[in-house]
């Protein structure tokens, strides 16, 4: 964006360009771009109202109109939209949904970064911030399918390839699309582990090897943030502290009877790791779960059985004391309040409090160590604390602090604009868009390569008449093959399927995340076993989580598993024109009940796997 649509922009005497943030004509020591950063945060901070710092401690959903202008902004019922944030509420996170094309987004953005110019009091910049948005899964509570980006496999995709130089080029990638459009802060990455193998949200993980977690998320913050946060960079928020994925039954914490998190096999130390690697590299902001730890000890001392961003023992304890941390803690989103989307109503995630008033919720979070609150819109509970001397403005300044360092450090204090007109040709570049593909390719892991006529089915020959329902005509042409439109008449079916789940649509949120047991339907198996009888089949399952392949293996020729993978790459990978080298990044059971036997904490606790973690076939 030229600076001539941003007239706060000025130029002293001896010629030094600063923003004129409060319009006092003069360049103050924050608006000094000159200054260190810490020298400038100490300077606004002693000038900030309390309602000005109040506002910076929430971090709040927003979705950008497709026609860029925020009059048009969607504001959900009891929720606002990004101008009453800004302008009413002085909120300056927002955590954006939905996104317009990448030259309208750019608009929308530079506009709200203007409106925060004219409508705060000292002109703090917006961070806009984004779940993970390049891959496959379309969830509003966690992920968004890549449409405007590069699409990319899954995170468990890549800890099946296990390169770490892969996953800087695609958080460097990730890094330029997103700051193309003034995206600045990542609501990623998942640290946690994929030891539940009913666990809804194992697709965001890097797998169940707490050392391939922290490795690959290493060289994700790597990617994002740089060695040290810049004009450049995008802030990471690494989740879900001290670990999700230990959750009873498998159920999601998200709702409230997945709210327990449990340790039987006295794991909690290796699900921490993940963490502990990250906070000694150095990262911008760090965020606890939902799950409320049931039966767990530290120390030799109980811990409180309230969700863990309520919890002093896990954040001023474990996260703030033991492991030295002191940057920007963020719960996640909806602890306090009542949300609605699309007209359904979900519950705050108060797990253990839920017989506090807000205003001892938002207390607690706050004594518990917290910097910022996820998903909600009400600063002027912060106010009332301390005007009614619960808690002491320091405490708020602490926090404070910790939260405009990372804007000073992205530079948005200096520039928050993008160039609305390079937005479109900085995005979804041809070799981006290549270089997802291949990554999808490469993380296609073979289970099983039977020998047809004394060699192996895999890689398919080219010129192959082929039948699939899921695949289209087209993508199989282009990939050399016949399309068929039976089985019967074809040398080979490539089936894909998505691994079992129980759909429910009870709470909001629910439909979206695919839990409950591992088991194909009848349906699923009889369909299998049908085209077996008529062709060689090559099964593709698209693990989100485990699934129990048991019954469908003696029917199929060859299995592929993907972990986010269109047609194209699925096609690239079984032809051999990419290799295929991914290894499972969690086991695969034998049965449903070995599952239910095992301990969630404990990575590949079910005994007697169908496959093994880390197996994987090659061509």
């Amino acid at each position: 964006m030229s600076v001539d649509l941003a007239p706060e922009f000025q130029r002293t005497p001896d010629g030094t360009v600063f923003r004129d943030l409060n319009g006092n004509g003069t360049m103050d020591p924050y608006e000094n771009p000159g200054l260190p950063v810490m020298e400038r945060v100490e300077d606004l901070l002693g000038r900030l109202s309390l309602e000005e710092k109040a506002g910076l401690m929430f971090h709040t959903i927003v979705s950008a109109a497709d026609s860029g202008r925020l009059a048009d902004d969607e504001s959900r019922p009891g929720r606002n939209g990004a101008q009453e944030l800004v302008s009413g509420k002085l909120i300056n996170h927002v955590n954006v949904h939905n996104l317009p094309v990448p030259t309208v987004a750019a608009q929308w953005v530079n506009e709200l970064q203007r409106l925060a110019v004219s409508a705060s009091p000292h002109g703090i910049p917006v961070t806009l911030s984004t779940d993970p948005r390049h891959s496959f899964a379309e969830n509003w509570g966690a992920s968004f399918t890549a449409v405007h980006f590069s699409a990319w496999p899954e995170p468990l995709g890549f800890a099946a390839i296990g390169d770490e130089q892969l996953v800087r080029q695609f958080a460097g990638i990730a890094r330029a699309e997103y700051t193309a459009i003034g995206i600045r802060a990542a609501l990623h990455p998942t640290l946690d582990l994929a030891t539940e193998p009913r666990w809804a949200r194992q697709y965001g993980t890097f797998g169940q090897d707490s050392d391939v977690v922290a490795r690959l998320a290493l060289a994700y913050l790597d990617g994002f943030e740089g060695e040290q946060l810049g004009g450049e960079s995008v802030a990471c928020m690494a989740k879900h502290f001290p670990g999700g994925g230990p959750q009873q039954d498998g159920e999601d914490p998200h709702f409230p009877y997945g709210r327990e998190q449990v340790y039987p096999g006295g794991m909690f130390d290796y699900h921490l790791e993940p963490f502990r690697r990250a906070i000694e590299r150095g990262v911008s902001a760090i965020m606890p779960y939902y799950g409320m730890p049931v039966g767990l000890e530290l120390d030799g001392a109980p811990v409180e059985q309230v969700g863990f961003g309520y919890n002093r023992q896990i954040i001023t304890g474990t996260l703030r004391e033991k492991l030295g941390y002191d940057g920007v803690v963020c719960t996640d989103w909806g602890l306090v309040t009542e949300s609605n989307l699309f007209g359904r109503q979900l519950s705050p995630r108060a797990w253990g409090v839920e017989h506090l008033s807000v205003e001892e919720r938002v207390l607690k979070i706050v004594e518990a160590g917290c910097d910022q609150l996820g998903g909600e819109e009400c600063p002027e509970i912060i106010v009332g604390l301390v005007q009614k001397g619960l808690v002491r403005e320091e405490r708020i300044d602490a926090s404070v602090r910790r939260l405009l360092r990372v804007k000073f450090d992205l530079g948005l204090f200096d520039n928050p604009y993008v160039d609305e007109r390079q937005a479109q040709s900085r995005t979804a570049l041809p070799e981006y868009v290549e270089a997802g593909q291949r990554a999808q390719a490469r993380s296609v892991t073979v289970l099983k390569n039977d020998k047809v006529n004394g060699a192996s089915l895999l890689p398919l020959a080219r010129g192959l008449r082929v039948y699939s329902s899921e695949i289209s005509p087209e993508a199989l042409k282009t990939a050399g093959f016949l399309p068929s439109t039976a089985p019967g008449d074809a040398d080979v079916a490539i089936v894909r399927v998505n691994a079992p789940f129980e759909y429910r649509d009870h709470y909001m949120l629910e439909a979206s995340f695919h839990a409950g047991d591992l088991d194909f339907a009848d349906d699923t198996v009889r369909m299998i076993r049908r085209i077996a009888e008529q062709v060689l089949v090559i099964l593709v399952p698209h693990l989100d989580r485990p699934a129990v392949l048991t019954p469908l293996e003696p029917h199929c020729a060859a299995i592929a598993a993907v972990y986010g993978a269109c047609d194209a790459a699925v096609l690239r990978a079984l032809t051999g024109e990419i290799n295929p080298v991914g290894r499972l990044p969690f086991q695969l059971p034998r049965s449903n009940a070995s599952v239910v036997a095992s301990r969630p904490d404990v990575p590949g606790d079910a005994g007697d796997p169908l496959y093994e973690y880390g197996f994987g076939l090659r061509l």
